[in-house]
């Protein structure tokens, strides 16, 4: 889970920024392979981030990955059937949340960037393509290569990031039968309160003990 953690945390920062940096008429994969390596640097050199600066860390997710992820898809995927049921209100609150809990949850991650390196595969789309996954796989110092795919859509502001897959597992299916589980037991408010808590939990810890 920790290496997932890490995973993630490098795959959002890498997408979010070549997204900031390229035009949005770049193909998804070319934007995100010419400068993933510049991110996983200054990751690595960072030494606030090195340390787990939670501060340093939120600066970073706020000015370079928050335009570009679309939260509130990737939340209404995660909470399903359900979204449909929430106000707007709830809706807004619930993607809030589930971005804060991402942020403290991969924050500590971004300490861990050692020396991987991303290679990246043919992307297999017509170029007429609105929604497209970009494929790679994470080289690390020991182990066999990580894969680690990408699904992005392109909409009026540009690529945007709304699921990535470590190891087989998508990040919205991960979080579907938490949230599921929870909306069962307490309605979207519910679910709601559980996110609060457990950010109000993550955010008195030391970021580097975030997981």
């Amino acid at each position: 889970m920790k290496l997932m953690k890490q995973l993630l945390a490098m795959a959002t920062i890498a997408f979010a920024t070549a997204a900031q940096a390229a035009p949005a008429v770049e193909a998804p994969d070319v934007l995100v392979k010419r400068i993933s390596q510049d991110v996983i640097e200054t990751a690595k050199n960072d030494k606030a981030i090195q340390a787990g600066d939670i501060k340093r860390v939120t600066e970073l997710v706020e000015s370079k990955i928050l335009p570009y992820v679309d939260f509130q898809r990737m939340t209404a995927l995660a909470a399903g059937r359900f979204w449909r049921d929430a106000t707007p209100d709830q809706q807004k609150q619930l993607s809030s949340e589930f971005r804060t809990l991402l942020i403290y949850t991969y924050s500590g991650a971004l300490s861990q960037i050692k020396n991987e390196t991303v290679e990246f595969k043919p992307l297999r789309a017509d170029p007429a393509d609105t929604e497209v996954e970009v494929r790679s796989q994470v080289n690390v110092a020991r182990g066999e290569p990580v894969p680690l795919n990408y699904r992005v859509a392109k909409t009026p502001s540009g690529w945007k990031i709304y699921d990535i897959n470590v190891l087989g597992a998508w990040l919205v299916e991960t979080y579907k039968s938490s949230f599921a589980s929870e909306i069962s037991k307490g309605g979207i408010d519910g679910l709601i309160k559980t996110l609060q808590a457990k950010n109000k939990a993550l955010a008195s810890r030391p970021a580097a003990k975030a997981k």
